[in-house]
């Protein structure tokens, strides 16, 4: 009997065994399951983009690596996270009409480069591209296609691509608002399809806040210390005025230089645009540049295409008046002043010629006794404008010029907007003295690869004249860079560069150094500049 009691306390412990082993497989099998739910939710948040191996197979320059891909059982195409954000950042409304500004950014998280990106979207005939920076754009059939430009196309791996933007304008503001619902991303043609849009969008707006938020204090920690710098003023010591110093300037090599043949930097500020913020053209602000900034150069800039510009249904006749108040005011002054014929729209200088050779005709006539007036004759050639459509439309406009004023500075812009100057040091125009070749950034946009071109440019012998620039992005909006900023001066004081800042007024742009706030047009207080504003001025100062 003890035997058999035995026997059965072995069996039965042998069986408790059994179902305690059997019970804990079971709860390990479930919990591999939640761990592999929970894996594949978190594939499907960080999905952004698909393709399938054969579209892969057809797009000969993107090549993504097997660790971009994500194995799953579900699905044999490989996933792309590629992310693509295009946000409205500001609109107004003009003359009856909505604009909108929209930026564009490209995410590439994968280990290998994208080349030959595209953003399309579809429009109707009432929307319209009223201006556009770091792409190209073209309608067909309805649909609005954003390609990239010549220095570009290439997304590096783990990078992103940004400061691309536009603005739009229609009658119906609702179509603005809806572009951005209906971007989509081309890769070498290839439409990329958006996945998990809720979460993604979600993510990306938090990363992009915490990240504004960053710059923000980073931005305002370093317009702190900039502030914070030596206040002596650079202006002209001995009582007498820029020009009554240095008189009338030539070039001479890659310099500048003045009536005794010194090395001279001219450096001062931008207007906007003349006919949209005409209240600065005046005597006093000239003078609290000169004064207090210690600038000895003004640039007035003349819209030819855009809104009730020059050549696109504005005043000429009180267009020009502002152009005559502003070289009028620097004379008076005693400072430097350029006569800008601020081309952007229109891309190609050609365009408007007949217009131009009136226009600078008429102002050269007028002011060929006035050595402190240099002439801009193109501000941004963009699109397909080549070096040698600036050429022909140079070799046109500078006899006119010469006719009058035989010894003035002329200022010639480069394609892509004002960027090329590498390829125009390699052709440069002859038979001229006194020329020079604009070269325009912004420094969070255009970093080294722009500097290359100066550098190329002034080891070639080309005289090179930064006519326009500013801290920001591309735009004339976002964040400032001022590292960039810093690396760009290191670059200018290295060359001897003259430059102008972008821009006097107080529009609710980064680029402007009034704040909003501010109505004054004249006497600014340091608490009444902008951080673009307060940084520019110690430059100049300095």
């Amino acid at each position: 009997m003890k035997n058999k009691t035995k026997i059965l306390i072995v069996i039965s412990s042998f069986l408790m065994i059994i179902i305690l082993g059997l019970v804990f497989v079971l709860l390990l099998d479930e919990e591999d399951k939640k761990v592999k739910e929970q894996n594949s939710t978190t594939k499907v948040i960080e999905e952004t983009y698909e393709v399938s191996p054969e579209e892969a197979n057809e797009s000969d320059n993107t090549t993504i690596s097997e660790e971009a891909k994500e194995d799953t059982s579900q699905s044999d195409k490989p996933v792309y996270k590629i992310n693509l954000s295009m946000s409205k950042t500001n609109e107004w409304e003009s003359d009856g009409k909505f604009y909108a500004q929209f930026d564009i950014k490209i995410n590439n998280k994968t280990s290998d480069k994208i080349t030959n990106w595209k953003v399309s979207f579809p429009v109707s005939d009432s929307v319209e591209m009223d201006n556009i920076w770091n792409g190209t754009d073209k309608v067909s059939n309805g649909v609005m296609v954003i390609s990239s430009a010549e220095y570009n196309q290439e997304i590096s791996a783990k990078s992103e691509l940004k400061d691309v933007g536009f603005i739009m304008y229609s009658t119906n503001k609702d179509e603005l608002n809806e572009l951005s619902e209906k971007a989509v991303l081309l890769i070498d043609d290839k439409e990329y399809k958006e996945l998990d849009n809720d979460n993604k969008e979600t993510s990306g707006d938090k990363t992009s806040q915490a990240s504004d938020v960053s710059e923000e204090k980073n931005d305002n920690e370093t317009t702190e210390q900039t502030t914070n710098k030596s206040q002596a003023s650079k202006a002209e010591s001995n009582g007498k005025t820029p020009f009554e110093n240095h008189g009338k300037l030539s070039v001479n090599g890659t310099d500048i230089v003045d009536k005794d043949g010194n090395k001279f930097q001219l450096k001062g500020l931008s207007t906007h645009g003349i006919a949209w913020f005409p209240d600065y053209v005046n005597k006093d602000a000239f003078k609290t540049f000169r004064d207090d900034w210690g600038a000895n150069l003004i640039r007035l800039a003349m819209y030819t295409d855009e809104n009730m510009g020059y050549c696109a249904g504005g005043d000429k006749e009180k267009i020009k008046s502002l152009v005559c108040n502003g070289v009028d005011y620097a004379t008076e002054l005693g400072i430097y002043v350029i006569v800008d014929w601020h081309i952007l729209h229109d891309t190609d200088p050609n365009i408007h010629i007949d217009e131009s050779k009136i226009f600078f005709e008429e102002m050269t006539k007028k002011y060929s006794d006035h050595d402190n007036v240099i002439y801009e004759i193109c501000n941004e050639p963009n699109g397909s404008t080549t070096w040698d459509d600036v050429k022909k439309y140079a070799n046109e406009i500078i006899p006119i010029i010469r006719k009058n004023c035989p010894n003035a500075i002329i200022i010639v812009g480069t394609p892509t907007w004002s960027q090329d100057v590498d390829i125009a040091s390699n052709s440069p125009i002859e038979g001229y003295d006194n020329i020079m070749y604009a070269i325009h950034f912004y420094a969070a946009t255009h970093t080294d690869n722009i500097r290359s071109k100066v550098d190329e440019a002034h080891k070639n012998g080309l005289p090179v004249f930064v006519s326009e620039f500013s801290i920001c992005d591309a735009s004339g909006n976002g964040a400032i860079d001022y590292d960039q900023a810093e690396k760009w001066f290191d670059l200018i004081n290295k060359y001897n560069l003259s430059y102008a800042a972008w821009n006097i007024s107080n529009k609710d742009e980064t680029s402007s150094i009034i704040v909003p706030a501010c109505t004054k047009k004249s006497d600014w207080t340091v608490d009444e500049l902008s951080d673009t504003g307060k940084w520019i001025r110690e430059q100049i100062k300095n």
